[in-house]
């Protein structure tokens, strides 16, 4: 498998788990909106990622990847936010929280990786 179909596979796995996670946040007002973002930042990175990977340019395959780059970024805060409200506790968050904060790391280092090679092409 190749490296971009393992953080594909990851960054759907990732949508997933945000979905179950969305399902058990209190029903409440602040429960449901919630439940709504995070579903939006969380969801979003997999498919965004997949447009990347069949950009038409560097450009845009650039500009695709800090956008789910950003979405996970948006997630992470949202995780914050569920655990110091207490609608979930931390023990079922971490899980959550570490793949958030690696494939953050992953997609910051290949949009470095992009805009060095932009910018020294061989």
């Amino acid at each position: 498998m190749a490296k971009g179909d393992d953080i594909q596979k990851r960054l759907i796995n990732f949508a997933v788990n945000i979905i179950k996670l969305s399902a058990k946040l209190p029903k409440s007002s602040a429960g449901k909106h919630i439940a709504g973002q995070i579903l939006r930042s969380g969801t979003s990175p997999a498919p965004n990622y997949a447009e990347a990977r069949s950009a038409e340019s560097s450009k845009d395959f650039i500009h695709k990847l800090k956008v789910a780059l950003k979405e996970l970024n948006e997630t992470k805060v949202w995780l914050q936010i569920i655990i110091q409200s207490q609608m979930i506790s931390h023990a079922e968050c971490a899980s959550l929280q570490k793949e958030c904060d690696e494939l953050c790391r992953i997609l910051s280092a290949s949009v470095k990786t992009a805009l060095k090679r932009k910018l020294n092409p061989k």
